[in-house]
């Protein structure tokens, strides 16, 4: 019987010192995390009254993307080459656009709605829309504050213009000698207040 005894002292010993070596709770160098029933409550994240905080997004307040130019705030100019012009040359006409506005807008800045006007005094010379070939639409956006010139010039070649006459190469040249014309332009609708003056030689 004492040999029983001691056996199952024995054996009560080693299975203590078994669990205290083993440590079967824990994975690998990790002890068990506390879980998140025996917290006091929910994380910020979860919690609904955080929840009813958060904004929703308002469709009202996302951004559109630029709107249509506004003619108080388009400044339209005539531009040319030079100021005066020998005989032979011919005059090149531009337009600079600036937009004075607060934001970003858009135009039709394509051929079909440009229009360039020689005058000399209340005689119209030349009108680029006369015998004007495949006119496009292009819609551009002009950026708050910007200047911007058109990079392809109208070039005049010093004649008077007409629907009618448009084939013929012997229509009537503008006179020279220091002649003065004044240059008119329009574009998407808006038109330069000034003309631009050129002498012809």
């Amino acid at each position: 019987m004492a040999l029983v005894a001691l056996l199952l002292v024995l054996a009560l010993v080693g299975v203590g010192a078994w669990l205290l070596i083993a440590q079967p709770w824990a994975s690998g160098t990790e002890k068990p995390k506390p879980s998140t029933a025996s917290t006091a409550g929910p994380t910020p994240a979860d919690s609904p009254a955080e929840q009813s905080q958060t904004p929703s997004a308002d469709p009202s307040t996302e951004p559109t993307g630029p709107v249509a130019c506004d003619a108080q705030n388009i400044v339209v100019t005539a531009v040319t080459d030079a100021d005066s012009y020998q005989p032979g040359e011919l005059p090149k006409l531009s337009i600079s656009l600036t937009n004075n506005g607060p934001v970003d807008c858009t135009l039709d800045v394509g051929s079909a709605t440009q229009r360039f006007t020689v005058a000399s005094g209340d005689d119209v010379w030349w009108r680029s829309t006369d015998c004007q070939e495949n006119p496009s639409s292009m819609i551009a956006t002009l950026a708050a504050g910007a200047t911007v010139v058109s990079k392809e010039p109208v070039v005049w070649d010093r004649t008077r213009s007409s629907v009618d006459t448009c084939a013929q190469e012997n229509r009537p040249r503008a006179p020279g000698d220091g002649a003065s014309y004044h240059v008119s332009v329009e574009i998407g609708g808006f038109a330069a207040t000034e003309t631009k003056q050129i002498l012809l030689h």
